[in-house]
């Protein structure tokens, strides 16, 4: 009894010096804002007591609970993330980091975290100083926000834009390289495209930045993990996700042309855990 008492006023003493430290004893510009040493201490405390069992101590994705994790956490020293509303290359917004770690990624390990709204500020600032080459500095400039046109459809044209998403999706777009198709080859060859491939109805893994492969999702089947809404798909159409090989098709089809593909993208979900979607597969074999 004495030894497991003193065992745990020793964890105890260990942790309260943990959360009692100060690592920062100075402020940091991270993209040209200046972060006071305070508020990235409370980032940090928060981060050990939230994020350091799957992202690890370094950030390096590397935390005890990480090990079988597929995807695996993310690496904050890259200082690239997938699910921002910024072109490849650019710097994201606080408010692309506050919503990923509000809600979570459905289907990965990443879940949403009910914290302060002071807390989500300061982990935000913290996780930034991973990657320090990449956020340090008066010259280091945020990503800019991309702007897509009013719906041109809506509910009344819904059949319509369902119609045309599938064109864009199978043909236009070739989304069908990578991610699976849900039309008929004989609908995909009147529409102009190349319906003779052997892996038409397949998902193929993709070349990812993260060290390894990732894998298109099923649009009938899987969740698709930033999106909790209609703009959040538009975003993720616009500007792709990062690391992944899943491109940004701003300014690459038209405005139309992606509100398209997220009506048949949507219509597509709705067949999830259906017997429509039972059918469409037995349709396509």
């Amino acid at each position: 009894m004495k030894v497991s008492i003193i065992s745990l006023l020793g964890l105890l003493l260990a942790t309260s010096c943990v959360y009692e430290s100060k690592p920062f004893k100075e402020s940091k510009i991270l993209a040209g804002e200046t972060v006071s040493a305070a508020t990235l201490n409370e980032g940090y405390h928060t981060y050990l007591e939230y994020c350091v069992q799957c992202h690890g101590e370094s950030g390096k994705g590397d935390g005890a609970a990480s090990k079988g994790l597929l995807p695996p956490p993310r690496d904050f020293t890259q200082g690239l993330y997938k699910f921002v509303w910024a072109n490849y290359g650019e710097l994201p917004h606080d408010e692309d980091l506050h919503r990923l770690i509000r809600h979570g990624l459905p289907g990965t390990a990443m879940l949403p975290w009910d914290i302060s709204d002071e807390r989500l500020k300061a982990v935000t600032h913290y996780i930034k100083t991973f990657a320090p080459e990449v956020w340090e500095g008066e010259d280091k400039v945020r990503g800019e926000k991309l702007v897509i046109g009013a719906d041109p459809f809506g509910p009344e044209k819904k059949v319509e834009a369902i119609a045309r998403g599938a064109k864009v999706y199978h043909v236009d777009a070739s989304c069908i390289q990578c991610h699976r198709g849900y039309a008929e080859r004989a609908e995909i060859k009147k529409w102009g495209g190349d319906s003779t491939a052997t892996d038409l109805y397949q998902l193929k893994p993709q070349d990812s930045e993260f060290n390894y492969k990732a894998l298109p999702p099923d649009f009938t089947l899987h969740e698709l993990r930033s999106v909790t809404d209609t703009d959040s798909l538009i975003q993720r159409l616009m500007y792709g996700v990062h690391g992944s090989g899943m491109p940004g098709w701003k300014d690459v089809i038209s405005d139309d042309d992606i509100w398209a593909v997220a009506y048949y993208v949507e219509s597509l979900r709705d067949l999830k855990g259906s017997a429509n979607r039972k059918a469409l597969l037995e349709k396509l074999k």
